[in-house]
């Protein structure tokens, strides 16, 4: 991770980001990000849309989940698991080291 993103992660981690600025963020419109946290593929605290808030970690979870239904033509399904293996072979590897 680069300088510029650890800075980045920990501003996001401190507040959050409210749903426009996340789909923002991660270059989707706000109802690509309701539909997945509906569809309990992206996990979020807060009931209603205006309650959500949103990490760092969400960022690269659904910019991760957007490429892969862009680039493999993935269904939401698909891609989160995809992006769950991902996240789980990270944080395999950071163990090892």
């Amino acid at each position: 991770m680069r300088e510029h993103d650890l800075l980045v992660a920990a501003l996001l981690d401190d507040d959050g980001l409210a749903l426009e600025d996340f789909s923002r963020a991660c270059a989707v419109e706000a109802e690509w990000v309701a539909s997945r946290v509906r569809e309990g593929l992206l996990p979020v605290a807060g009931d209603a849309p205006e309650a959500w808030r949103f990490t760092s970690v969400h960022v690269r979870r659904a910019r991760a989940m957007r490429r892969i239904e862009r680039d493999f033509d993935a269904a939401p399904e698909l891609a989160a698991l995809v992006a769950d293996l991902i996240e789980e072979i990270e944080a395999l590897r950071a163990r090892l080291r």
